[in-house]
């Protein structure tokens, strides 16, 4: 809503506004109108992507969200066939450039959205940790403890007996 009330403020109409992506009616922008644009989100906190390797790789992260925490019934395939279908260009291809744009690998990425969502399905207290490690598609129990703290410091049972929620914003990973 915020984005669509920035596009508006500065005289643009969107056609459609989603998580990383905007489709607007004009075609071609001012400099000064995409100047205008570019303070007007940054004061929010977002950012006009307009280099084509970084609108890539910012797909790539929305994508990985997307996979991690809100596709619950998600297929079997490896995270590197999964992006590279979705986005039709080879995984080496991808993992160098988010690599470039992000100084971190795709599957650390990965790896810090999955202990997010453990995190956050820990806090909810309606799983067993048994559980998440079959919903997250984590090989055992073990290894989703061990990365959990690899991550955070702390195993899974510590983290979920805090009074707090040390989660980090998802696009601050």
């Amino acid at each position: 809503m915020a984005v669509k009330q920035i596009l508006e403020q500065v005289e643009l109409h969107p056609v459609a506004v989603e998580l990383g992506v905007v489709t607007i009616e004009e075609n071609n922008l001012s400099d000064e109108k995409r100047l205008q644009l570019a303070q007007t989100l940054k004061s929010i906190g977002f950012e006009l992507l307009e280099d084509q390797r970084q609108q890539l790789m910012n797909q790539i992260k929305i994508a990985i969200i997307d996979l991690v925490h809100y596709k619950a019934s998600r297929q079997t395939l490896t995270l590197s066939a999964y992006l590279s279908d979705k986005f039709h260009l080879d995984y080496s291809r991808l993992s160098k450039l988010f690599s470039e744009c992000t100084g971190m690998t795709i599957e650390r990425y990965y790896m810090l959205q999955q202990v997010e969502r453990v995190k956050e399905l820990l806090k909810y207290d309606e799983l067993t940790l048994t559980q998440i490690a079959q919903q997250m598609h984590y090989s055992s129990v073990a290894y989703l403890s061990s990365q959990f703290k690899n991550v955070t410091g702390m195993t899974p049972s510590k983290f979920k007996s805090l009074n707090t929620n040390p989660r980090i914003a998802l696009d601050k990973i």
